[in-house]
């Protein structure tokens, strides 16, 4: 990754977000391009705008904490794009005390939480790495999540289902949402390992063979999705819109498990009971061994 032009680019696109009305400045003269110009970012940031012009072009060398968190506050940065920032000025080589070390990521997952997962019997659940393969699921989450199994090579990652298959927008009915939300938690993740090969391969395959990644990679947005309400389309029991919940596996490399349930009473709860008749099936099937006839 080029970092340098990471940070330029990112500081340049939250920039542009910005309107001169939203921070308190007047329009002034015709603006030749949309947001803030450097020198009101620096302005409103207390820096010169010699110096954050050097900061928007990359070279962040000896920057600190404080100018960091200006800098942010100017251009109105969530936590997720503040911790984003701290997370590229790190990976050029300048780490600060509250950037983020460098985390691995597994593919296996630690022992018990697939025992843990296993008794969540009446919620889909399934365990992802930073680069978004589903490392583990339970019966009811592979079920949910079927159609990205069946087309996986090797361990399925959510993110070349959504761009490369020509049926995600089956699965996924909201399918321009489910894309931006997987290309800004891939971006979380570029930054925490801006070295890695699996990372950077990733990222120059997607960007190679989808116009529509490279159109959601260039906006630098970034975002941890938390808590939400996901839209599935499943081809035995059909739409269910269901919440989800993620929480960090501690000291396990990167993975998160991720928690889906319905609202009571609901259509998506029926959809869910018939769900898990279908998962239970298969896991029977899967466990009946074969016999042969002679």
């Amino acid at each position: 990754m080029d970092i340098a032009k990471d940070i330029k680019e990112f500081l340049m696109t939250r920039r542009a977000k910005i309107t001169p009305g939203q921070v308190g400045l007047p329009p002034g003269r015709r603006r030749r391009v949309p947001g803030l110009r450097r020198e009101e970012v620096a302005q409103l940031a207390g820096v010169s705008i010699e110096y954050y012009t050097q900061i928007e072009r990359g070279n962040v060398t000896g920057v600190s904490d404080d100018v960091l968190h200006a800098v942010a506050r100017a251009l109105r940065l969530t936590e997720e794009e503040t911790a984003h920032l701290f997370d590229l000025v790190r990976a050029a080589g300048t780490s600060t005390g509250a950037a983020r070390a460098p985390r691995r990521v597994d593919r296996k997952i630690p022992d018990g939480v697939q025992a843990l997962i296993d008794g969540m019997v009446d919620s889909p659940a399934i365990v992802l790495n930073g680069h978004l393969d589903i490392v583990a699921a339970n019966p009811l989450g592979r079920t949910l999540y079927a159609p990205v199994f069946a087309r996986a090579t090797g361990v399925p990652n959510l993110v070349r289902f959504i761009f490369f298959d020509p049926h995600a927008d089956d699965v996924f009915p909201e399918w321009n949402t489910s894309a931006d939300d997987a290309v800004a938690l891939l971006r979380v993740e570029a930054a925490h390992s801006p070295h890695s090969t699996v990372v950077t391969g990733l990222v120059g395959e997607l960007a190679t063979r989808s116009k529509e990644f490279r159109t959601r990679w260039a906006t630098h947005n970034v975002k941890a999705h938390r808590h939400g309400v996901k839209q599935f389309r499943h081809p035995d029991v059909g739409d269910l819109s269901l919440t989800y919940n993620v929480f960090d596996i501690t000291g396990a490399g990167g993975l998160s498990l991720v928690g889906y349930t319905a609202e009571p009473e609901s259509p998506s709860e029926q959809a869910l009971r018939l769900l898990a008749i279908v998962a239970e099936t298969d896991h029977a099937l899967t466990d009946t061994p074969s016999t042969a006839t002679e």
